[in-house]
């Protein structure tokens, strides 16, 4: 990204004043396969917690924290999660990003987007009508 992206846009990584207070007044403490970096602050705030961010690689989407960092940074526990990641289960899969608002979303039968038509009820459901 260009210099003026960097300084304008904050949907896509981090900003110039994002990178330079991040370098500034916290420290890198490790990366996720996506590429995204985690930072701690070098100082503890008054009530004995460090703060905790992400800086992302590529687009904003809190979706794309793996969720063995999304306990770290939720302060659920206190070591970096690659000093003690378990191996990874047969049934994990890897990443998928959020597909909300695009044409690949999940979209069930009746949604308007697949012609508004779905299966009549069954039952004994009996909707209300105003004459009723």
């Amino acid at each position: 990204m260009n210099i003026l992206g960097k300084i304008f846009t904050w949907w896509d990584g981090a900003t110039i004043g994002t990178l330079l207070w991040s370098s500034r007044n916290g420290e890198q403490v490790g990366t996720d396969a996506q590429g995204n970096a985690y930072y701690r602050s070098k100082k503890k705030s008054g009530d004995g917690r460090e703060r905790r961010w992400v800086i992302y690689e590529g687009a904003n989407d809190a979706s794309r924290v793996p969720s063995e960092w999304h306990g770290w940074l939720h302060g659920s526990f206190d070591d970096v999660p690659e000093s003690n990641l378990p191996a990874a289960r047969i049934w994990e899969t890897d990443y998928t990003p959020n597909a909300t608002g695009t044409a690949s979303a999940y979209r069930p039968a009746g949604a308007l987007e697949r012609g508004g038509k779905r299966a009549r009820a069954t039952g004994d459901y009996e909707a209300w009508s105003p004459e009723a």
